[in-house]
């Protein structure tokens, strides 16, 4: 895998429900490497704090490999790297095959893969409807998020080279599948609760369903 962007925003103004809100959603391809901090990436906008950004959000990784799929349902947007919101668009990242709690080296940084992207409403404005969030969720590709061990700065064509496999853990399709699924599998459900590259509150959430 590599990083084929590098992407940042400025704060957007959007309108839903007939109000003003801001969001950093937005984001757009960088010439310069970018900073990953400990809890967003450095010169980035985060409008959410409550969602977005923070130790288990700290930076958002999304395949340059599903923009295709997702062209020819909207060949009529703006398409330009990070259209996903994602800091890094990143070549070869496969859902199937990163495992939450798993350790990369990229450029300068040490990161850990955390929990794929749960779309919300802010991305059905930037598609243009909100089916998109459906069609999102039933694709299954979601990106993932990562937490940065170690804060550093990367750059396009940087490498992410796993050093840590997290062998008992479930990968971030198996999470993110398990997150939208009505019946929980009861197997991935223990992987996910006794993961602590999840942030407390999903394992809480997940325990619910431990039958």
């Amino acid at each position: 895998m590599h990083i084929t962007s590098t992407n940042i925003s400025n704060p957007t103004t959007i309108i839903w429900n007939g109000k003003e809100e801001q969001t950093g959603i937005y984001k757009t391809p960088t010439d310069t490497p970018i900073f990953l901090g400990k809890t967003d990436v450095k010169h980035d906008t985060v409008i959410d704090r409550k969602h977005h950004g923070g130790e288990f959000k700290a930076c958002y990784l999304f395949s340059e490999n599903q923009y295709n799929y997702w062209k020819n349902l909207y060949p009529n947007l703006d398409w330009k790297w990070g259209m996903f919101g994602e800091n890094l668009t990143v070549n070869g990242l496969d859902e199937s095959q990163i495992y939450v709690g798993d350790i990369y080296n990229v450029g300068d940084a040490v990161v850990q893969i955390t929990q794929p992207r749960e779309p919300c409403y802010k991305f059905g404005v930037k598609f243009g409807t909100q089916k998109v969030l459906k069609q999102f969720i039933a694709h299954g590709f979601s990106g993932t998020y990562v937490r940065v061990l170690e804060e550093g700065f990367v750059k396009s064509g940087d490498q992410l080279e796993r050093i840590e496999h997290n062998k008992n853990s479930l990968t971030t399709t198996q999470l993110f599948q398990l997150i939208f699924s009505k019946e929980k599998d009861q197997k991935f459900l223990e992987l996910a609760v006794n993961n602590d590259a999840l942030p407390e509150y999903k394992r809480q959430h997940f325990m619910r369903f431990l039958g």
